[in-house]
């Protein structure tokens, strides 16, 4: 699918992977909604490729519907990348025996309602604007990328409410992807291993954990790029015969329990 000229929004899409993303897609010829909370971030990178700002929470369907409507007065919606999402530790029960320190229930539907039921919202409103859309000479009016994680299969210890949220994705990927077949519209998700963003702080300790923590992974032994991960999810927008996937992109990496 030909995405030059088309307008293109990425939720979380200010920093790491969703940046990376962004970039990828300008080259592209792509007119994209940067769309992510951290304004100063996110308005310095639509100034870089050409696209525009726009201040979403994805738990807030009036904002996505604002981003939505700010991609489609920019051209034809077509693509989709749901990169927006936070991360949690907590183990399921404390260590005193306590209820009180059992996992935190509003942490777990925080979690799940930005990861999950933001994700869908996301898809549900840009594939709604998606269906309006001409088809294009490959009979297509739109495609979805969603970023989960390793996670999803390889869940650790304190990762239940990450790993729900996660596998949440990867779940729905088939079914949703089935869903809008009809209107033309693929689907696709991406799970990501252990991936060198801004996650990780900056500094000689940093570069030190992250080269220990890359030796886990099968090969190379190192972090992934955020660009080695956009350059996935650019392929799985433009061809237009990946539809109802979830594609690891992790060197191989298989998650210990810990």
């Amino acid at each position: 699918m030909d995405i030059n000229g088309a307008s293109a929004i990425v939720t979380g899409g200010a920093s790491g992977i969703g940046a990376a993303t962004a970039r990828q897609l300008a080259d592209k010829g792509a007119r994209v909604v940067v769309a992510d909370l951290q304004a100063d971030r996110g308005e310095a990178l639509a100034h870089e490729i050409g696209g525009v700002f726009v201040s979403v929470d994805v738990t807030s369907t009036e904002q996505i519907i604002d981003a939505v409507n700010t991609a489609t007065d920019l051209g034809p919606l077509r693509a989709l990348v749901n990169s927006a999402g936070i991360g949690w530790a907590q183990r399921t029960i404390g260590k005193d025996g306590e209820f009180e320190s059992a996992h935190s229930l509003d942490a777990y539907r925080k979690v799940l309602a930005i990861n999950l039921v933001g994700t869908f919202d996301c898809i549900r409103i840009a594939a709604t604007a998606m269906s309006r859309n001409e088809f294009t000479d490959t009979g297509e009016r739109g495609a979805i990328v969603n970023l989960t994680s390793v996670a999803a299969f390889d869940g650790q210890i304190g990762q239940a409410a990450y790993s729900s949220s996660k596998g949440g994705v990867v779940g729905m990927t088939l079914p949703v992807a089935r869903d809008l077949s009809a209107a033309g519209i693929r689907v696709n998700t991406v799970a990501p291993g252990l991936i060198d963003t801004p996650i990780y702080g900056e500094g000689e300790a940093a570069e030190a954990f992250k080269a220990k923590l890359g030796q886990s992974v099968l090969f190379p032994h190192r972090l992934g790029k955020p660009e080695e991960l956009a350059s996935m999810v650019v392929e799985l927008l433009t061809n237009s015969y990946m539809n109802a996937e979830v594609v690891r992109v992790d060197g191989g990496i298989r998650m210990p329990p810990k």
